[in-house]
């Protein structure tokens, strides 16, 4: 589930206009991105399964005066919210593409995909699973299938990898857009609630008139295993998310040369200089990455809410709101003529300057004993996290010192 979070129309904009604008040179970037996304994620679900606790319940319990816990609530807040901008824009272009609905309308009828989420999530849970599965597997053929055909420069794509461009003003924003669109401050806060979940469910019952699990009771032995499971299974899916990330950048090179494109503009050429059912996958994969985040970006919003403040605040409310507080600024935008993919590269922009909320307190409490236990992070684990946290806030910085 977490892995959808880093293959969401976010990372469509960002590696779109990566490949159509320096072609091959922002490779890197995407590995980078993911592998520093692949660490915060495995350090988030070990959290859940040491401490049995979300993230978000870690920082409340921790915070020395309380009445800081509103003003980090409402920062987590945002950022799920401006997540949540750019999965809804995916959904609203795919349909503005796909069926010719004008944007406008397309913004007005993108919203109502809260109807057919919330009905899925008051349903069984394996539902919501089984519609993650269809539509990851239409976001991973489909992107596979368009580089079949297009056929990239193996060479070049193995020389990008290690060697980064020169990293101009453009470059710069799109990098840390990249990062932003990948490592995301909602997924680090949600991964360790569903870890913390699976061992509440491996736990013994706790006989109280609740009949609630209590992840405390799980062994030592039981949670070494869960936590190897987990590194595995984030190492495998987040490298196929990755790919799927790096597919798309390789997808737009083809569009080289274009510093201003428009993702109708990209379908349009793709479809031309290919064949019509390379552009026609492109946006049906656009659609399914839109749907998709958009649920775990609801799931995220519940967990930091109950976390942080301790309130239950019913699911079709909240998606509604969340929903709606992004219709009106699109609106807007569309009304002022300003392109889809602008407002999807700068809303990563600034997904990634809220990085550090979420990951300075991850690391801290992941690296501390009287947190883990036996589960602390290694010295090698250490030097590598804050090597990671040095390098998000050095990108950050320099964009806000290039651009202020």
């Amino acid at each position: 589930m977490v892995s959808l979070a880093y293959m969401d129309p976010g990372n469509y904009g960002t590696d779109l206009a990566a490949g159509a604008s320096f072609k091959f040179g922002l490779v890197w970037a995407v590995w980078l991105a993911s592998g520093m996304a692949m660490l915060l994620q495995y350090l988030s679900g070990k959290l859940g399964i040491a401490s049995g606790h979300s993230l978000p319940e870690m920082v409340r319990k921790s915070l020395v005066r309380k009445e800081f816990v509103i003003p980090y609530w409402l920062a987590a807040e945002s950022a799920a919210a401006a997540t949540d901008l750019a999965e809804y824009l995916g959904t609203v272009v795919a349909l503005n593409i796909l069926f010719g609905v004008p944007l406008l309308y397309a913004a007005i009828f993108g919203a109502l995909d809260v109807l057919l989420l919330m009905t899925m999530m008051t349903r069984r849970f394996h539902i919501i699973e089984q519609f993650f599965m269809l539509f990851t597997s239409v976001l991973v053929l489909g992107v596979l299938y368009q580089l079949v055909v297009i056929k990239p420069d193996l060479g070049q794509i193995a020389y990008h990898s290690v060697v980064p461009g020169s990293l101009s003003s453009g470059a710069l924003l799109l990098v840390v857009g990249i990062i932003g669109a990948t490592v995301m401050p909602h997924a680090l806060f949600v991964h360790s609630w569903l870890s913390k979940n699976k061992m509440d469910l491996m736990g013994k019952r706790v006989l109280d008139p609740q009949h609630r699990y209590d992840s405390s009771n799980a062994s030592v032995e039981v949670r070494q295993r869960t936590r190897k499971i987990h590194l595995w299974e984030t190492v495998v899916f987040l490298s196929i998310a990755g790919v799927v990330n790096a597919g798309i950048l390789l997808v737009a090179t083809p569009l080289y040369p274009n510093s201003d494109l428009t993702i109708g503009f990209a379908v349009q050429q793709l479809s031309a200089i290919f064949a019509p059912m390379v552009g026609i996958i492109f946006v049906l994969t656009l659609l399914a990455s839109g749907l998709t985040s958009s649920t775990l970006g609801t799931i995220a919003g519940q967990v930091i809410m109950e976390g942080l403040i301790g309130k239950h605040w019913n699911i079709w409310a909240r998606r509604i709101v969340t929903r709606g507080v992004n219709v009106f600024p699109t609106t807007i935008a569309i009304l002022l003529g300003l392109d889809p993919l602008i407002l999807l590269v700068y809303s990563q922009v600034i997904l990634s300057l809220m990085i550090p909320l979420p990951m300075i307190p991850l690391v801290y409490f992941t690296s501390k004993r009287k947190f883990m236990g036996d589960f602390v992070n290694r010295r090698r684990t250490i030097i590598v996290a804050v090597v990671t946290v040095a390098l998000i806030m050095a990108f950050n910085v320099y964009l806000l010192l290039t651009y202020v």
